[in-house]
């Protein structure tokens, strides 16, 4: 087994997810399988308990193990399917060193961090990296090992320590570390400065760990000046600085990294025994994608109505979903980030620059995304945003909690139903249509929901998502929920339009709902984001687009067979906003300000 190691230095968020990822896309390219370990420092068992704004969206795995979001920048980059324990943090290791002190394993031992937290680190790292996550259940032949936060960190230094220790381990031909590091250009100098990640690599080397490459991370490309000034100063030779600026997609990367000799280096430094030169065609289907994101022209706005919209990296995979699904259609995305409660009738009284403005944005996109979350904080600006969707055929998708409030609207809004309500906002509403689910409501927050991979069965033949899924019978999608719909109030909701076309494999939970005689009004109980690709993207999502760009009705016309970018502007059906607006100039939108719609 290879091993590399990914060190951070100067700033957290520098990108060692995306240049971890880039090293397995760039060996899986070379026929070599690869596997990742995302290493957090953090106390927390899992992320499960951690607020959006606090680390991002939790990501989920089909083993139910709620992680970090950069395990699925590796699923998705590399095409894997990763377990919870490719996700290591300070909590696993110290819970697990505990329960075998208490066992009785280290009788008559005083535990220590070192050896005993620093040996559970390595062994934990070496019984992972055997584990296969291909279908072909090969076994890895490279980890890729990304340690979180910056070297200094106080959290980090026993992962530090323990690696110090495991490669004269597994011997240095198999181990190689690469220090991802900012190069800042002050402004009032515009001159890229070194000094940080000199300082960042003195103090690497000064915990006992010398690094093999160094990823420069700079706005703007660095010259040979520069990067020769750090291979003087930082001990390592010029072909060992790897530049990485900012690039139009993340999608480049791989390629960037590649154009500077990355493979040769490894090749070299792991002895992974690559046939060198490698094919003309080696990562053309990559560098097709990264080609095709920079070209595309046309332009499809949607409106993510949310309660954590001031980070994006709470709703990571939802982003990344409708970036993969734009890009199958040909079209670039336009992300609006709408804030739920701007959309409240009460925010109109406190700040109605806010109100008008959410409302304008609602109005002048093509599709509207309700993702999911927990609270009670915005869920009227989400109802609202569902009830205008389903009374002016505008696409939405709806996405766990996004499901429940349009059913929540639907109740209150079709059935009369006003006080309808999710016992998770009003426990004493008297019409519960989304209610929690006993088995996991134990006391506990972490790991107690529903989680993982699950199937969910179509019970109706003419089903938009069937059709999107390749007509199967049945699917399966990763979940991640509390809550569900009430099935007492089932039969009243599909008997005046809003129909359940998918549920659980015993025919007890709602998992799916589409609305008839609507352009595409859609929630899934399920996370279809967390299972998207680059070439594959999720169906809810390209549904979605299409739907928003009036191209839905003929890619389902003719089977979902016709790659959605071989669909002309000709075959657009009448369901795109530009057509909606000519035929309903009565709209009324609650602002003053007038809507600008581009095609």
């Amino acid at each position: 087994m290879k091993y590399i190691l990914v060190t951070g230095g100067v700033i957290s968020g520098v990108g060692k997810g995306v240049i971890a990822s880039s090293f397995g896309t760039i060996l899986k390219s070379c026929g070599i399988h690869v596997t990742s370990i995302k290493i957090d420092p953090y106390i927390n068992i899992d992320a499960g308990t951690f607020s959006p704004y606090e680390h991002g969206e939790v990501y989920v795995l089909d083993d139910g193990g709620e992680v970090d979001l950069d395990l699925g920048n590796y699923e998705r980059f590399l095409d894997v399917v990763l377990h919870k324990d490719n996700n290591i943090t300070t909590g696993k290791i110290y819970e697990h060193v505990i329960k075998k002190e208490r066992k009785g394993d280290y009788l008559g031992k005083t535990v220590q961090v070192v050896p005993h937290i620093t040996d559970a680190i390595q062994e934990w790292v070496e019984r992972v990296a055997k584990q296969p996550v291909t279908t072909d259940g090969k076994v890895p032949e490279v980890c890729i090992i990304e340690l979180g936060g910056t070297i200094g960190d106080i959290e980090g230094m026993p992962f530090v320590e323990a690696f110090r220790q495991f490669q004269f381990r597994v011997k240095r031909e198999n181990f190689c570390v690469a220090h991802v590091s900012l190069v800042p250009s002050p402004k009032a100098t515009g001159e890229p400065k070194t000094k940080p990640t000199q300082s960042s690599v003195r103090e690497l080397r000064g915990l006992g760990l010398s690094p093999d490459l160094i990823i420069c991370r700079s706005e703007k490309p660095i010259n040979d000046q520069i990067k020769d000034k750090i291979s003087n100063f930082c001990h390592v030779g010029p072909e060992q600085v790897i530049t990485i600026h900012d690039l139009s997609s993340i999608y480049r990367v791989p390629l960037l990294m590649e154009s500077q000799g990355i493979i040769e280096f490894l090749d070299d430094r792991l002895k992974l025994n690559i046939i060198l030169p490698l094919p003309v065609t080696y990562m053309n289907t990559w560098r097709n994608l990264a080609e095709r994101v920079d070209q595309l022209y046309k332009v499809v706005t949607i409106g993510l109505v949310g309660k954590y919209t001031k980070l994006e990296d709470a709703y990571a995979s939802v982003i990344k979903s409708l970036q993969h699904a734009s890009i199958k259609a040909s079209y670039k995305l336009d992300l609006k980030f709408i804030d739920a409660v701007n959309l409240e009738p009460e925010t109109k009284n406190i700040d109605a620059v806010a109100y008008h403005e959410a409302w304008r944005e609602l109005c002048s996109v093509d599709g509207i995304i309700v993702p999911g979350g927990f609270g009670q904080r915005g869920i009227n600006g989400m109802i609202e945003a569902c009830k205008w969707c389903r009374e002016h055929n505008k696409p939405l998708l709806g996405i766990c909690l996004g499901l429940q409030v349009a059913v929540i609207e639907y109740a209150r809004n079709v059935l009369n139903l006003e006080d309808a309500n999710s016992i998770e906002f009003d426990r004493d509403c008297k019409n519960p249509v989304v209610i929690d689910m006993p088995e996991h409501n134990q006391g506990h927050m972490g790991g107690t929901m529903r989680l993982g991979k699950r199937p969910t069965r179509f019970v109706s033949p003419n089903s938009i998502l069937k059709q999107l899924y390749g007509n199967s019978s049945i699917i399966y999608e990763r979940h991640r929920h509390r809550y569900e719909v009430n099935p007492k109030y089932i039969t009243d909701l599909e008997a005046s339009g809003l129909k359940f076309v998918g549920h659980d494999e015993e025919n007890i939970r709602m998992e799916i709902i589409e609305l008839e005689n609507h352009n595409y009004y859609v929630g899934t109980q399920f996370h279809p984001e967390y299972l998207t690709r680059p070439m594959v993207p999720s169906p809810p999502f390209l549904g979605l687009i299409l739907a928003s760009v009036g191209k839905l009705k003929p890619y389902l016309e003719k089977g979902c067979n016709l790659s959605p970018s071989q669909l002309s502007d000709n075959d657009s059906d009448e369901g795109s906003t530009i057509e909606f607006v000519k035929q309903n100039p009565q709209l009324i939108v609650p602002t003053k300000t007038s809507i600008v719609v581009k095609k």
